[in-house]
């Protein structure tokens, strides 16, 4: 008798603890999911045109496309709380409550990327190309940290402003720029793996990935992050 009623209460913890493992994965393929819809016009340039000769239709549905992270990020913050459900609605609500900010950033952050390319194109061999070049790489990279962070910032204090949120970004970015070398290296990950496996990376590797970036940028905004501070739900 006391080895059964010792083996029931383990073959409980047991089913909880695979339903909780199934309802996370469910979870993080319908944010793939989600995550792909919303991104959808990027993937589909991406993967059908020749981004050498598409570059201006790209950047105008890369702009389009940052909503979906802070979308995303929204989603994993609903996850944190404990609450498996409920994934599609925290992933387009957030997606709309924060479309301007999101759109605001994307442009600015995009807007940079377009023009250290132009310039890196036009200083093609000459002299001047190394460190110019190196220093416009530098600028780009420090613009892109501080455009995650700035997004994961409007989720984590949709209160602050985006002047101030864009402020602290851009501090917190370069104090604690370690950090933001992992960030880079896990967008550089991603893009690797979309380049060489795009069914996987949109499919599989997204939502894990993403959220280890979101992970990095909620430490890296710490400081401004106190304890109480009110968070998108």
């Amino acid at each position: 008798m006391t080895a059964v009623s010792q083996r029931q209460p383990l073959l409980r913890v047991s089913a909880i603890t695979w339903e909780t493992i199934f309802s996370t994965v469910a979870a993080a393929l319908i944010a793939n999911v989600c995550l792909a819809l919303a991104t959808s016009p990027l993937l589909v340039l991406l993967i059908t045109t020749d981004p050498r000769a598409s570059w201006p239709a790209l950047a105008l549905a890369a702009v389009a496309s940052v909503p979906a992270l802070p979308a995303l990020f929204g989603v994993f913050r609903h996850l944190g709380t404990g609450r498996i459900g409920g994934v599609l609605s925290a992933f387009w609500s957030g997606w709309w409550r924060t479309m301007r900010r999101s759109l605001a950033v994307g442009s600015a952050v995009i807007g940079l990327a377009v023009v250290v390319g132009v310039d890196l194109v036009v200083l093609g061999t000459s002299r001047w190309a190394v460190a110019l070049g190196g220093f416009l790489l530098v600028v780009l990279a420090l613009g892109v940290a501080t455009a995650v962070l700035a997004l994961v910032a409007s989720v984590e204090r949709p209160d602050a402003r985006l002047r101030d949120v864009l402020k602290a970004s851009i501090y917190l970015a370069v104090k604690r720029w370690y950090l933001s070398l992992f960030t880079l290296v896990i967008l550089a990950m991603q893009a690797a793996l979309f380049t060489l496996h795009p069914a996987i990376a949109v499919g599989l590797t997204a939502a894990p990935l993403l959220y280890a970036l979101w992970g990095n940028s909620r430490f890296t905004l710490a400081p401004v992050l106190p304890p109480g501070s009110r968070l998108a739900t």
